[in-house]
């Protein structure tokens, strides 16, 4: 069975853009593909359909080769909810936390877990893309490894290391790369990519034959600045960081960045409307008083984005907007945080705690450590809604008797204030369904929902890939894929 892992060497390299678009790649040429990651460590996730969730990366990339999302694609994942501890999550479902005392021992019990995935996939089609984590070059973390070449080596999977030329230094991350890691690592490794390049190719042909040469690895491709990865989902919180461009509509949508933000994606579709300035509002400014739309995104740590969110005085920027008459929609932790009070009695986020919430819906939650993994579709505003539910806890009060949405199951999601400008939903995803992003969008003033957002991720993923195919020797990927298990 051929397979190919792209290792980076750094995060943020764009591993996972490029093998979302090896994915379409290959697909159009006639092959099934099945995507994989071993371990991935996000806060931004999608509801599989065997009822499990696995790194959003994993979902696009089985969009990409035509598949549904299955939790064997991401078999362990890791969901920070504070500096030092993560909730993790085996085969979908939680198994409970890890702190920086027990991740070492507890990652490498998971192995064979990680590999009785990666073999049902095996039967699945003719090839298996495997994506990293990080970087093998953080040698400090090989012990005990299983999103990198400590599953390569289990595996026998051949690699393709991918170096990041944006940020600069790419000769010595690459060279680098191959003088720290150990031989029998750097024996899998059949080859780099230069991703993310400007300008002329030719500018950095000696530079591409500088890193053949001593690293002794074959270069497969340059591959240029992908414009149509923007119009991607991300799961990586770095982009918000990063990213502070905003669209030009007159009608402005605003959502601060939590610390602990999740499923931030969920805004994505947002930016394909002309008449919406989505502004994602980072630490240290205001929630822009013009904003005719809060949004107050997931969370993984609930309670402590709240008192984050007081800190940063966003709680008096949503309660004057509120008093000014606007719109505030809260999805999932947004949801609880609207609410009057948020327990934690067991513990599920940290220490067991409680918190009094913004008071804008007449509900309370109680965190529990049974989580609602389900996908949803039903009725929200008067116009049809699809998405999917990701969470903890169980949310009552006097709101809940004003539902925000009716579900195609007879059940009643979220809650909505009385005079409708004040709306709460456990429902991820649900800008995507054009007819509901439209009644949101003339709520709060403003026209739209004519974007098919589906339309525009697949016309990316397609992009990418023709892009792959002009600057990627992709015959020789497969060559070299046949390697594994060799």
């Amino acid at each position: 069975m051929a397979a190919l892992m792209l290792q980076g060497t750094g995060s943020d390299v764009g591993k996972s853009v490029l093998t979302a678009g090896l994915c379409r790649a290959l697909v159009k040429r006639g092959l099934k593909v099945t995507p994989f990651k071993p371990q991935n460590m996000s806060n931004n996730a999608a509801v599989t359909v065997d009822g499990g969730e696995i790194g959003r990366a994993q979902a696009l990339q089985a969009l990409a080769a035509g598949l549904e999302p299955h939790s064997d694609m991401n078999p362990v994942l890791l969901k920070p909810q504070a500096d030092r501890t993560s909730q993790l999550i085996v085969h979908g479902r939680i198994r409970g936390t890890l702190g920086s005392s027990n991740f070492r021992e507890a990652r490498r019990n998971l192995l064979p877990e990680v590999m009785a995935s990666y073999r049902r996939l095996q039967q699945r089609g003719d090839i298996v893309l495997v994506e990293g984590a990080g970087s093998p070059a953080e040698i400090n973390l090989r012990a005990g490894d299983i999103a990198n070449m400590g599953f390569a080596r289990a595996a026998d999977v051949p690699v393709v290391l991918i170096g990041d030329i944006d940020r600069g230094g790419v000769i010595a991350s690459v060279v680098g790369t191959r003088n720290v890691i150990e031989p029998e690592d750097a024996a899998l490794i059949g080859g780099f990519l230069i991703n993310k390049f400007r300008g002329d190719p030719a500018l950095f042909a000696d530079g591409y034959a500088e890193i053949a040469r001593r690293s002794g690895w074959r270069g497969y491709g340059l591959v240029p600045w992908l414009d149509a990865s923007a119009r991607l989902p991300s799961e990586d919180a770095v982009r918000l960081e990063r990213d502070r461009s905003r669209t030009s509509g007159r009608t402005m949508i605003a959502c601060p960045i939590l610390p602990r933000i999740s499923n931030f994606d969920d805004l994505d579709p947002l930016k394909l409307e002309p008449e919406v300035d989505l502004v994602m509002v980072p630490p240290g400014s205001p929630i822009p008083a013009e904003a005719a739309l809060i949004v107050l995104p997931g969370s993984k740590a609930t309670i402590a984005d709240l008192r984050a969110m007081r800190s940063e005085g966003w709680d008096i920027d949503i309660l004057a907007h509120r008093r000014r008459g606007g719109a505030v929609l809260g999805l999932c932790g947004g949801y609880q945080i609207l609410g009057r009070e948020i327990s934690d009695p067991l513990g599920i986020e940290g220490a067991p705690d409680r918190c009094s919430g913004l008071g804008l819906l007449d509900i309370e939650t109680e965190l529990s450590a049974v989580k609602a993994l389900r996908r949803v579709a039903g009725v929200a505003l008067g116009a049809e809604m699809t998405g999917y539910e990701m969470h903890v806890g169980e949310t009552s009060g006097a709101g809940t008797e004003r539902p925000f949405a009716l579900l195609s199951d007879g059940s009643r999601d979220g809650a909505i204030s009385s005079d409708g400008l004040v709306m709460g939903s456990y429902c991820h995803g649900l800008f995507e369904a054009r007819e509901f992003r439209k009644a949101l969008l003339e709520k709060i003033g403003a026209t739209g929902g004519e974007a098919d957002y589906g339309d525009s991720v697949n016309r990316a993923l397609d992009d990418i890939a023709a892009q792959l195919e002009r600057h990627v020797d992709i015959d020789g990927l497969l060559q070299l894929a046949q390697r594994a298990g060799s």
